[in-house]
């Protein structure tokens, strides 16, 4: 009798928390695909899609720091930038760049992208590594996939598809790894489908962990230079305009013009490219921000098309290497990298004469 029950319990709890996909015949037909052009043996791929977590999302401890808030009045970006470019971002990812600096260097070198503008990515992605993601990849990809309603299934379904070809190349066990909600994984919060592309072994071990610092810096140097990052030139730069709010030309990452073309728009301080440029507009609470935005700054739409986001890497990035010369001026490198040359001369200057140790070298890229 004991035993009955057990195994009804047993039969209930499984019916509450997993859900049989294999009942689903278009599931059905992906192991048959998955078998045959990719070599991942049935009994294995029925097991799990017999067994796929009803609620992928995985518990957090409630965080008891208290919420700020804000009565001024705020524009779309003043909202943005709230969200990616506060809570000690700058201040961590100054130790972030300190702690791992032979790292960095050693992608600036290979691929060129300047360590700041890779740190601030892992700083928006994953808070330096602190919230890589809440959920269960596979269980989410394949709810997004397969159930009805759901946007976007041919998307996830290929991003699934990719996913299993990843965990099948590196030997990981598909139902461990965790990430966001529409698959992202790891430090650099990589889409599956990326992987193949720009993923790397940048610590050289023969495996590719995005969930390592090591892997993640290299793979998002590379996935900048691949869409085209060029070194030695700028992001963008801040100009001005007649007004308060900009509606004369169309702004964004689409639309180039040639700064000739410009009159009236003038960039606030050097900005030695001449090549065409974005007017890239951030909304505030009373005016228009308005931007030149370079070739650089599209390679960063490129990680996520959203100007507002290229917009917030590139500022959380020129923030980050000032804290980095500020903090760390005490206990400098033989070697110090400034990553670029937006800084003020008189900050690098400031920065050497406080400097107890001699510095032999200071690379420029």
């Amino acid at each position: 009798m004991h035993k009955l029950i057990a195994v009804f319990l047993l039969i209930a709890q499984s019916s509450l928390f997993a859900v049989d996909y294999t009942k689903k015949a278009e599931v059905r037909r992906f192991i048959e695909q998955m078998h045959s052009r990719y070599h991942y043996k049935k009994e294995y791929l029925y097991n799990l899609f017999k067994n796929v977590r009803k609620i992928p999302y995985i518990p957090q401890k409630k965080s008891k720091k208290k919420v700020k808030k804000y009565s001024k009045p705020k524009g779309k970006w003043d909202i943005y930038a709230q969200m990616h470019l506060e809570h000690n971002q700058t201040n961590l990812g100054a130790e972030f760049m300190f702690k791992h600096y032979n790292t960095l260097q050693k992608a600036y070198k290979k691929y060129g992208v300047p360590p700041e503008y890779i740190t601030a990515v892992i700083g928006i992605e994953s808070y330096f590594g602190k919230n890589r993601g809440t959920y269960y990849v596979f269980d989410s990809l394949t709810h997004l996939a397969f159930d009805k309603g759901k946007k976007r299934r041919k998307f996830y379904r290929y991003q699934l598809k990719e996913f299993l070809k990843m965990c099948y190349k590196e030997q990981i066990e598909p139902r461990a790894v965790k990430g966001s909600h529409s698959g992202a994984i790891g430090l650099a919060q990589f889409m599956p489908s990326n992987y193949k592309h720009y993923a790397v072994d940048f610590d050289n071990d023969g495996k590719i962990r995005l969930n390592k610092v090591e892997d993640a810096i290299g793979s998002i140097a590379n996935y900048f230079k691949e869409n085209g990052w060029k070194k030695d030139e700028p992001v963008g730069i801040q100009v001005s305009y007649r007004g308060n709010r900009f509606y004369r030309l169309k702004t964004g990452s689409s639309y180039k013009y040639h700064r000739r073309d410009l009159r009236g728009i003038k960039p606030i301080g050097n900005f030695p490219y001449n090549k065409k440029v974005m007017l890239i507009k951030l909304q505030k609470a009373k005016y228009d921000e308005l931007w030149y935005g370079a070739k650089n700054f599209y390679v960063i739409t490129r990680y996520n098309h959203s100007d507002y986001y290229a917009m917030a890497v590139h500022k959380l990035a020129t923030r980050i290497k000032k804290r980095y010369l500020a903090k760390y001026q005490t206990t400098p490198r033989d070697k110090v990298y400034i990553a670029s040359q937006d800084i003020d001369l008189k900050d690098i200057v400031k920065f050497y004469s406080h400097s107890p140790k001699k510095i032999d070298k200071v690379e420029f890229p």
